[in-house]
C-alpha cells in the first residue's frame, strides 16, 4: 500500500504542474494541489468485526445527517419553485366577444367572484418582488411586460465579460407567477384610461388590446438620460440582456481587429480604448469587470504589445466617482482604479460621440472650461435615468398632481398621486416617494410641542414632541429621532429651550435630509415586498368584512382613508450599497460605516451577497457553477 502511495506522488505532481501552468487561476489552485501532492501516507488497513460495524454506523449517520440538512437547505432556498409544481395551469386569456373600445378589443382576464383583478406592468425588481410577496389566491393576477423574464441587474456587468453566463441572471416570469396561478401577456403598455380602469397594450405585430384592472401596479422602469449629449446611437447601454450580449461581442471584435496585421498602430490604439460615461455603480463595476477580463484571461491569448495598448477611461460629471456613497469609498475606488492604470476624468461632461471619437468638456475650479477629444473604440453610456414613454404618458394625464420631470410621484403608501381611489401604484425606478415638508407645518408643529402660555419648548417637551412627530411622519422618523441627541446644537442661545427661530432651523435640517430614494435594486425590492404584503392584507380584510368593502366601493375618498389606516406607510431600510472594483470590493452601510477590501475575501463577500439575493434556487445553482467554471478554466473568450 505504501508503494502505491509513493507511485501516486509523481502523478499528482505532474497534474499539479500542468494545471498550474495551463490555468489562469493558478494562484488559487496551487495550495490545493500542493496539499494533494504532499499527501503520501499509506492507506489504513480496513477495520474488521465490531470496530468495522461501528465505523459503518457512524459513517451512515453522518451521511444521513448531511443529506437531510442539505435537503432542508435546498427546500428552503427553492420552496416557491417546489410548491409551484402543485398548482394548476393558468387559464387561457380570450377577447370579450363583439366588443371594441376606442377601436381596440378588450381582453377577458380571469375574474373570480370575490377577488379583484391585479394587473402588474413590468418584470423588474419592483414587479417581481410584489409578485413573490403576494398571497396565493388574494387576486386574479395578470403580468404585462415586453420581456418574459426577470433580470438580476446587479450582475449584468459580469455577464458582459463572461464571468457569468446569460441564463444565470434570468428567471422566466411564468415560473414566478406560477405560484399565484397568474397570467402573462408579452406586450408593452402604451396608454391608460384611468376612468374605465383599462390599460392599452401593444403586442408583437402591432396588435393592440385593452386589459381591464381593479388595481394596477406600474413597474416599467426608466430609460437613460442624455444630458444634452449627441451621438448616443454610437454608445452601448447596460439595462437588458441584449445590451450585455452586444457589449460582449463588441469587446471581442475589437481585440480580434486589433491583432490583424493590416491594422495600423493608431487604429489599434483607438480600438482598445474603452470609455465609460458615468461614474456610478454600473459604470464602475463594468470597468472593474473589464479590467479583470483583460488581466486574468485575455493576457494569456493575445500578444503583449496589444495588451499594453489597452486603455480604460471613466468620464464623470461630479468631482468623485461613486459620489452617492461615502467619500471614503469614492477615494478608495479612485486609488484602486489608479493602481490598475485606469484613467478617471472628473468634473467633465460628454458633449458628443461619433464612430471614432468622444468629445467632453472639463470645468475647472476657477470656472473656466476646456474642451477635449479622445479616440474611442467602445463607449458605455451609464449616466442616470429619465421617464419611460408610458411613465411620461401617465404623468401627462395627471398634470395637477404630477410635477416631477424624472419619475411618477407616489405617496407614502406607493399610490400614484392624483388617482382619486388610490387603485394605481408605482414603484422602482419609475417612481419617487413624496416626503413631507415639515417646514410647511412649522406653526402647527411648534404649537403642538409646547404647553399653552409658553413661547419656547423645554427639553422635556421636546423629547415628547420628537416621539409624536416620528409616529406622525414615519418617513422622517430616523432623522427626527436624532434631534433629541442634537438638542444643544440647535439651542444656539444656550438657555435650555427651543425658540421659534431655532425650531425653524431644526425643521430645515430635517427637510434637507429627506432626499429622494436612490435608483437601486434594493429600493425597488423593498417597495415590492411592502406592496405585496399590503395588497394581500387588504384582500384579506375585504374578504372578512363585507360592510367595509361595500363602504369603500361607494366612495373613493373613503377607500383611500380605510386602506391608509389598514396598511402602514412604506419605510425604506438601507442595507448597504455594494460596489465591485476589480479584485477589490466596497460597501457603504450608511451613517459613516463603510467596508473596503482589496483581497480575495472582499471579492467573494460581494459575490455571496448577490448569491443570497437570487429569486430562485435554479439561478443560485447556475451562478455557483459559473463562478466555479471561471475559477478553474477562466472566462469564455469566443465571440458569438
Amino acid at each position: 500500500m505504501l508503494s502505491h502511495g509513493l507511485r501516486a506522488q509523481p502523478a499528482l505532481l505532474l497534474a499539479r504542474r500542468s494545471l498550474i501552468r495551463g490555468s489562469p487561476r493558478y494562484g488559487i489552485a496551487a495550495p490545493i494541489f500542493r496539499r494533494a501532492a504532499m499527501t503520501t501516507q499509506a492507506e489504513p488497513e480496513p477495520a474488521t468485526g465490531r470496530e468495522g460495524r461501528r465505523g459503518f454506523a457512524r459513517t451512515l449517520s453522518y451521511w444521513t445527517l448531511g443529506t437531510g440538512s442539505l435537503s432542508m437547505i435546498l427546500y428552503y432556498l427553492g420552496k416557491d419553485e417546489i410548491e409551484a409544481f402543485d398548482k394548476e395551469s393558468p387559464l387561457e386569456l380570450t377577447l370579450v366577444p363583439d366588443t371594441l373600445y376606442k377601436g381596440h378589443p378588450i381582453v377577458q382576464t380571469p375574474h373570480t367572484a370575490g377577488r379583484e383583478r391585479l394587473v402588474v406592468l413590468g418584470s423588474g425588481w419592483g414587479a417581481v418582488s410584489t409578485l413573490k410577496a403576494l398571497e396565493c389566491g388574494a387576486y386574479d393576477v395578470t403580468v404585462i411586460s415586453p420581456d418574459n423574464y426577470f433580470i438580476f441587474t446587479p450582475l449584468l456587468p459580469s455577464v458582459t465579460v463572461g464571468t457569468v453566463e446569460f441564463r444565470s441572471v434570468l428567471e422566466a416570469i411564468r415560473r414566478i407567477i406560477k405560484r399565484t396561478r397568474g397570467s402573462y401577456i408579452e406586450a408593452a403598455a402604451v396608454d391608460i384610461d384611468l376612468e374605465r380602469k383599462m390599460v392599452l397594450v401593444k403586442q408583437a405585430g402591432e396588435e393592440m388590446a385593452w386589459v381591464p384592472y381593479d388595481r394596477l401596479v406600474v413597474g416599467v422602469g426608466a430609460q437613460s438620460i442624455t444630458h444634452g449629449a449627441t451621438g448616443l446611437e454610437f454608445c452601448h447601454k447596460l439595462k437588458t440582456i441584449n445590451d450585455a450580449r452586444g457589449i460582449r461581442q463588441h469587446i471581442m471584435a475589437n481585440f480580434e481587429k486589433a491583432v490583424r496585421p493590416t491594422t495600423s498602430s493608431e487604429e489599434k490604439q483607438r480600438l482598445l480604448t474603452f470609455v465609460v460615461c458615468g461614474g456610478g455603480p454600473t459604470g464602475c463595476e463594468f470597468a472593474a469587470e473589464l479590467y479583470d477580463f483583460l488581466t486574468e484571461d485575455l493576457k494569456h491569448y493575445f500578444p503583449k504589445a496589444v495588451q499594453e495598448m489597452v486603455k480604460v477611461v471613466i468620464v464623470q460629471s461630479q468631482d468623485h466617482i461613486l459620489n452617492m456613497m461615502d467619500s471614503v469609498i469614492s477615494e478608495f475606488a479612485e486609488r484602486e482604479f489608479a493602481r490598475h492604470n485606469m484613467t478617471v476624468i472628473t468634473n467633465s461632461r460628454v458633449q458628443s460621440i461619433d464612430e471614432t471619437t468622444l468629445k467632453y468638456s472639463t470645468k475647472h475650479l476657477d470656472g473656466s472650461v476646456t474642451e477635449h477629444e479622445i479616440p474611442q473604440g467602445f463607449v458605455l453610456w451609464s449616466t442616470g435615468l429619465s421617464l419611460a414613454p408610458f411613465t411620461r404618458l401617465l404623468c401627462d394625464k395627471l398634470p395637477n398632481a404630477q410635477k416631477n420631470r424624472h419619475a411618477i410621484t407616489v405617496d407614502e403608501h406607493l399610490r400614484v398621486k392624483g388617482v382619486a381611489d388610490g387603485s394605481v401604484y408605482a414603484l422602482g425606478d419609475c417612481a419617487t416617494v413624496e416626503y413631507p415638508h415639515l417646514l410647511n407645518h412649522i406653526t402647527e408643529l411648534f404649537d403642538s410641542a409646547h404647553h399653552v402660555g409658553n413661547t419656547e419648548i423645554t427639553r422635556a417637551e421636546f423629547r415628547v414632541f420628537v416621539k409624536e412627530a416620528a409616529a406622525k411622519y414615519p418617513n422622517a422618523a430616523s432623522h427626527l429621532l436624532t434631534l433629541e441627541r442634537d438638542f444643544d446644537s440647535f439651542d444656539t442661545d444656550g438657555n435650555g429651550r427651543i425658540s421659534i427661530d431655532e425650531f425653524e432651523h431644526m425643521l430645515e435640517y430635517v427637510d434637507s435630509k429627506l432626499t429622494a430614494l436612490p435608483a437601486l435594486a434594493q429600493v425597488a425590492s423593498q417597495e415590492g415586498v411592502y406592496l405585496g404584503h399590503g395588497l394581500s392584507h387588504l384582500a384579506a380584510m375585504y374578504a372578512a368584512d363585507e360592510d367595509t368593502r361595500l363602504k369603500v366601493e361607494a366612495s373613493p375618498e373613503a377607500r383611500r382613508g380605510v386602506e391608509a389606516q389598514a396598511v402602514g406607510p412604506f419605510m425604506y431600510h438601507h442595507r448597504g450599497t455594494l460596489a465591485y472594483l476589480g479584485r477589490a470590493a466596497a460597501a457603504d452601510f450608511g451613517d459613516g460605516r463603510a467596508y473596503r477590501g482589496s483581497n480575495l475575501a472582499a471579492k467573494y463577500l460581494w459575490r455571496s451577497v448577490y448569491w443570497s439575493q437570487q429569486v430562485s434556487l435554479r439561478t443560485r445553482l447556475l451562478l455557483a457553477m459559473d463562478w466555479l467554471k471561471e475559477l478553474l478554466f477562466g472566462r469564455d473568450i469566443s465571440k458569438f
